[in-house]
């Protein structure tokens, strides 16, 4: 099968690359995989009102209120705290981006996760690059 040693051990080279290869991605993906877990995105209203914190998927795991809200009407906090959720899960977002392409480089891996996150996130923004 194999014409000479030469040949056979250019394929054996091969093979060790390309395992090689797929450890150093599969280590890659871990890692980045951790990273993710642990990212929050955080956001505050121009008066300062409303802070907002979202975990790693994007929900809602802290709302601080400063006491200046009691002076408004409802409907308008409730406005601002939805408001102030959309840009925590934009600032979300742009760390997921730079995770993904600092770990996997600007290829079409990193866009697909970018792009999930994007359509989970922020649905009404369509697919496009999170760093436009």
């Amino acid at each position: 099968m194999w014409a000479d040693d030469a040949a056979l051990d250019a394929a054996e080279r091969r093979l060790d690359e390309w395992e090689s290869s797929l450890a150093d991605r599969a280590e890659r993906a871990k890692a980045l995989s951790a990273t993710m877990r642990d990212l929050t995105g955080t956001a505050r209203n121009a008066d300062r009102t409303v802070d907002v914190t979202v975990d790693s998927t994007g929900l809602l795991i802290d709302l601080r209120l400063d006491e200046r809200i009691r002076q408004q009407p409802a409907a308008h906090t409730a406005r601002q705290i939805l408001e102030t959720t959309t840009a925590a899960r934009a600032d979300l977002l742009r760390q997921v981006s730079d995770a993904a392409t600092q770990s996997m480089g600007d290829g079409p891996g990193a866009h697909a996760i970018i792009d999930s996150y994007r359509s989970r996130l922020l649905p009404d923004q369509g697919s496009n690059d999170a760093r436009r």
